[in-house]
């Protein structure tokens, strides 16, 4: 796989050096937990981290955090439906990523200004029906924005992402998995 032809999302709930040190540079960090409270501490680790490997971070679902700490960016959730003021997108060098599922979500991730929309799931996942590449592409054909496939990216699939016109793609399996196989290859 040649990262350099897509910007490539990673999402993380946890610092695990080891792991990190061993992801490409051009993985972008979107750091994402629903389910406890912010850990500060945690985040400004991440954010020294990837200032040190040059690459982007981004937090999920909290833009005044992502400012006040001047990451990279914020990634607005599908379920985070408001809509955002202009003031945040002023912000020099600060880009506002954001998922969608269907044309509706589309629509209001557009009036969320974001500079790219994670369409998902492309592809079958545990729990979703994928979009497959038809409907991907229709979706797709709806919005000006550029589009980042994320779902059920692995790698028997990954090459299918040619049949797009993505930006990008967005995982946490298969990046994970990638770095297994390099901990096999070393």
């Amino acid at each position: 796989m040649h990262t350099n032809k897509y910007n490539i999302f990673y999402f993380v709930d946890k610092f695990d050096k080891i792991k990190l040190n061993k992801l490409d540079k051009n993985i972008h960090l979107i750091y994402r937990n629903y389910h406890k409270k912010i850990d500060y501490n945690l985040i400004k680790k991440l954010k020294l981290f990837c200032k040190i490997k040059q690459i982007k971070f981004y937090i999920s679902n909290n833009i005044k955090l992502a400012i006040k700490l001047k990451l990279d960016g914020a990634y607005i959730p599908s379920f985070n439906k408001k809509i955002i003021k202009n003031i945040y997108l002023k912000k020099k060098n600060f880009s506002i990523i954001g998922s969608a599922h269907n044309l509706k979500e589309i629509r209001i991730k557009e009036r969320q200004d974001v500079d790219k929309i994670f369409l998902s799931p492309i592809f079958d996942t545990k729990n979703k029906t994928g979009l497959g590449i038809i409907k991907f592409n229709n979706l797709s054909s709806y919005s000006k924005a550029n589009i980042v496939a994320l779902g059920g990216i692995n790698k028997f699939n990954i090459n299918k992402l040619k049949l797009t016109k993505v930006d990008g793609f967005a995982s946490i399996s298969y990046i994970d998995n990638l770095y297994k196989w390099l901990i096999l290859k070393n």
